[in-house]
């Protein structure tokens, strides 16, 4: 399993880098949710560790122009891992990053994200976290921040812009499921 995990975590990272390392500062930002994410395994099984970060990796492959068909990147990453034959659970944490959800609703996408089953889990909640505490950067910002920075991009009648008025609330309790695992965590290893 080892090999496994190792031979996953690599393509992972090698696909990615061919994707988005074009693309200049996403490069930057996906490289930090990846090792945002490696600090956050800690909140999840042992066995979804890689998972998460072969997503965190993965998540914004989309943007490739090579794959942008639909120009949702969720959905366009999604559909191109599938395709490869990646495992499961990695392409529907890649489908449903972020919230993916909302954004589909605004671009009437909701039947063809709705392929991929979302995943209500300690795995998406960290992929969530790493993703939406790094910014466009790779710098580490509060939830609430990179929310700001996302509004601050796109204009009100924008569907990124429609879909994070909506999503915000909604998924902060992500974030905060994660925090409290952190905690636990802490707790656990100082023996309280």
């Amino acid at each position: 399993m080892v090999a496994d995990v190792t031979a996953l975590l690599a393509e992972s990272a090698r696909v990615a880098e061919h994707f988005v390392a074009p693309l200049g500062q996403r490069w930057t930002h996906v490289q930090s949710v990846a090792r945002a994410a490696e600090a956050l395994s800690v909140t999840v099984d042992g066995a979804d560790a890689s998972l998460l970060v072969a997503a965190a990796w993965l998540h914004d492959i989309g943007y490739a122009p090579a794959l942008a068909a639909t120009r949702f990147h969720p959905l366009d990453g999604a559909r191109y891992l599938r395709d490869e034959g990646w495992p499961e659970r990695v392409v529907n944490l890649v489908a449903h990053h972020s919230g993916a959800r909302f954004e589909a609703a605004e671009r009437g996408l909701e039947a063809e994200l709705s392929a991929f089953p979302l995943e209500d889990s300690p795995v998406m909640d960290a992929l969530l976290m790493a993703d939406l505490t790094t910014g466009p950067d790779g710098s580490k910002l509060r939830y609430r921040e990179r929310i700001a920075e996302i509004l601050s991009r796109y204009p009100a009648d924008h569907p990124v812009h429609r879909a994070w008025l909506k999503a915000a609330d909604p998924l902060e309790a992500s974030i905060e499921r994660v925090k409290h695992r952190l905690k636990d965590r802490l707790l656990s290893e100082e023996g309280l």
